[in-house]
C-alpha cells in the first residue's frame, strides 16, 4: 500500500486575482479556424518535442494540434530518432536493471512504437514489467502513412531519479512499481492539413484510411456546461505543493501525452503523468474543479484542452477494445473521469457513457463501489481491493472482493482479506474521488456516468459519522487509528477539494443521503 509521505504544506492558488497566466485562443463556432492550405504549412526536416527529435529523409509539411502535439501531412519516412531507439546488442549489460538481469532479451531502450495497440502490450523499454513485447519496438527507418501514430520515448538510466509532474519524485529505475520510461511524445500522420482547433486523435486510434479516424474540434466544446463558481473565502484556493501553486502547474500535469495502456504504472512515462492511480484520481479531481471556476476563459482553455485530450486518448483505447483500468487497491482511479468529461463537453454521447457503450471495460471507481448493506448501516459499500467487475457481474478475486457487509470481526474469514481492502479504502482510493464526483454533479453528468453507487458512496465517505466505526476497526485491525487522521472519512487528500465540497455540494439538487436509502439491488458477492 502506498502511504502518504510527510506533511503537506499548503500554498495559495489565487485563481481570480492571481498571476498573469498565459492565454490561449478560445475557438468557437463563431471564430472557428479554417484548415490551412498545404503550402501554408512550414516544412521541416526535423521536429523536437519533450526532448525527442524525429528527423525525416526530406523536409515535410508540419502542423500542430490544439494541444500542441505535432502532425505531418502525407506519407513520410523517419530516418532518425534522438535519443536513438536501441534494441538487442545495442543495450549493454551494464545498463540492465535488476529485473532485466538474467533475462534473455532482446533488451530495449528509448523504444518507439508505430501504431500502439489498444491493449496491455507495449514496446518502449524491456524493463517494463508484464506488458513489454519486443516486437512492438521499432527502429528507423520508419515509414508513416496517413492514419498512423508513432509513440517515441526516452528511457530512465540506472540511478537516474524520476521527476513526476505531480506528487513525488526521486525514485530510480527498477525500484518499486515505477516505470523505466522517462518521457514520451506522439507524432501523428494525417492526409491533409487540419484546423488549428483540431484535437490529436488517440494514439491508439489508427486505421488504413485516415478518414476513418475521429477528429474532435475545440470549437465543439460546450463550455457553457462548465459552471463559473465564485471564489472561496479570501479568493484563495489551497492546493498541495505536489509541485505548484498556480494554473501553470496543473497545465504541466496534463501537458504531455498520458501514454498508459498498461497497468500498475509499469509503462507510464514518469515525467508525463501521475504515476500511482490514487494520484491520477487526485489530479483529475483538481483539474475538474478548477475548470468549474470563474477564471478568464483564455487562461482556463490551456487546462481544458489538455484534460479533454487525455479523455480522447483513454476513449480511443476503450473504443479499440482495451479492457480498462480496473480497481486494484489505489490503482485504476482517474481514467473514466476524463472520458466522461470530454464526451459531455464535446457532445459525444457514446464517449460520455463509456461503460454503457463498452460494458466490459473496467474502471476503478466503479469496480470498487456497489449497493449492499454495510455493517455501519449504510446502503452502499466499498466493494473491496479489486472489487466487482460489473460488466461481467463477477468478483474476480474473492479475497479482495466485497467485505463491508460483514462486521469487521469477520473480515478475515474463509480466505477473505477485508483488512487489506479496508486499508486501501481509507488510504488510497476514497479520498481521491470526491472532486471527480462533485465535478460530475456540477456538470449534470451522473446519468452519463451510469454508476449511481459511485456518487452515493462518495457522499457516504464525506458525510457518514465515522468515529465509532473507526474505533471498532482500530481495535480489531489497527487501522484508522488516531495517528492516521488522513484515513478518516470526510477527508480529501487535496485541501482544495474539501473546501470546494463544503462550499458547493449541498447547493446542488441531488440529495446527500442516497447512501442511507435502501436499494432494491441484488449485491454481487462470491
Amino acid at each position: 500500500m502506498m502511504m502518504r509521505s510527510g506533511a503537506m504544506t499548503l500554498a495559495c492558488l489565487a485563481l481570480l486575482a492571481g498571476p498573469a497566466w498565459a492565454q490561449m485562443t478560445v475557438y468557437t463556432h463563431e471564430n472557428a479556424p479554417d484548415a490551412p492550405a498545404l503550402d501554408e504549412l512550414e516544412r521541416r526536416q526535423s521536429i523536437t518535442q519533450h526532448g525527442i527529435t524525429w528527423t525525416f529523409d526530406e523536409p515535410v509539411p508540419v502542423g500542430r494540434f490544439v494541444n500542441g502535439d505535432y502532425y505531418v501531412v502525407g506519407a513520410v519516412t523517419i530516418t532518425d530518432i534522438d535519443p536513438r531507439p536501441r534494441i538487442g546488442d545495442e543495450v549493454s549489460a551494464d545498463e540492465l536493471d535488476a529485473r532485466e538481469q538474467g533475462g534473455d532479451g532482446p533488451f530495449v531502450r528509448n523504444g518507439s512504437t508505430l501504431n500502439p495497440p489498444p491493449a496491455q502490450r507495449v514496446g518502449y523499454d524491456s524493463g517494463i514489467r508484464n506488458w513489454f513485447r519486443a516486437e512492438l519496438a521499432h527502429q528507423p527507418p520508419i515509414q508513416m502513412r496517413p492514419g498512423d501514430s508513432l509513440v517515441s520515448t526516452i528511457s530512465l538510466e540506472l540511478e537516474q531519479e524520476t521527476d513526476y509532474p505531480y506528487h513525488g519524485s526521486g525514485r530510480t529505475r527498477g525500484s518499486g512499481d515505477i516505470s523505466p520510461v522517462r518521457t514520451a511524445a506522439v507524432l501523428t500522420c494525417v492526409a491533409e492539413p487540419l484546423p488549428a482547433d483540431a484535437f490529436r486523435p488517440a494514439y491508439t486510434d489508427h486505421n488504413d484510411s485516415d478518414a476513418e479516424r475521429k477528429i474532435y474540434y475545440a470549437r465543439d466544446l460546450d463550455r457553457d456546461r462548465l459552471p463559473t463558481l465564485s471564489p472561496l473565502d479570501g479568493d484563495n484556493y489551497q492546493t498541495s505543493p505536489g509541485g505548484g501553486t498556480d494554473l501553470d502547474f496543473w497545465v504541466r500535469v496534463f501537458d504531455r501525452p498520458w501514454v498508459n495502456t498498461g497497468f500498475f504504472g509499469f509503462d507510464q512515462p514518469m515525467e508525463n503523468m501521475p504515476h500511482y492511480g490514487q494520484w491520477v484520481g487526485q489530479a483529475q479531481s483538481m483539474a475538474g474543479l478548477i475548470l468549474c471556476l470563474d477564471i478568464d476563459p483564455a487562461q482556463k482553455e490551456r487546462l481544458l484542452v489538455r484534460v479533454v485530450q487525455v479523455g480522447i486518448d483513454y476513449w480511443g483505447a476503450v473504443r479499440g477494445g482495451h479492457p480498462g483500468w480496473q480497481g486494484w487497491g489505489g490503482h485504476g482511479s482517474g481514467r473514466k473521469f476524463p472520458i466522461v468529461l470530454a464526451g459531455l463537453l464535446l457532445g459525444d454521447e457514446e464517449m460520455a457513457s463509456p461503460t454503457v457503450a463498452f460494458a466490459e471495460a473496467n474502471f476503478g471507481e466503479d469496480n470498487q463501489t456497489m449497493y449492499d448493506e454495510a455493517w455501519t448501516g449504510a446502503h452502499v459499500v466499498f466493494a473491496g481491493h479489486s472489487g466487482v467487475h460489473h460488466g461481467r457481474g463477477e468478483v474476480p478475486r474473492r479475497q479482495w472482493g466485497p467485505y463491508e457487509h460483514l462486521h469487521p470481526s469477520r473480515w478475515q474469514e474463509d480466505g477473505l482479506n477485508g483488512r487489506q481492502s479496508e486499508a486501501y479504502r481509507r488510504a488510497n482510493s476514497s479520498s481521491s474521488w470526491p472532486g471527480q464526483a462533485l465535478t460530475m454533479r456540477l456538470l449534470g453528468g451522473e446519468e452519463a456516468w451510469a454508476h449511481d453507487a459511485f456518487f452515493d458512496y462518495v457522499d457516504r465517505w464525506m458525510y457518514e459519522p465515522d468515529e465509532q466505526n473507526r474505533a471498532v476497526i482500530a481495535d480489531l485491525h489497527n487501522l484508522a487509528t488516531p495517528r492516521q487522521t488522513w484515513t478518516f472519512q470526510g477527508n480529501t487528500w487535496e485541501p482544495f477539494v474539501k473546501q470546494m465540497w463544503d462550499r458547493y455540494r449541498e447547493t446542488l439538487d441531488a440529495p446527500i443521503d442516497g447512501w442511507q436509502q435502501p436499494r432494491d439491488v441484488e449485491p454481487v458477492r462470491r
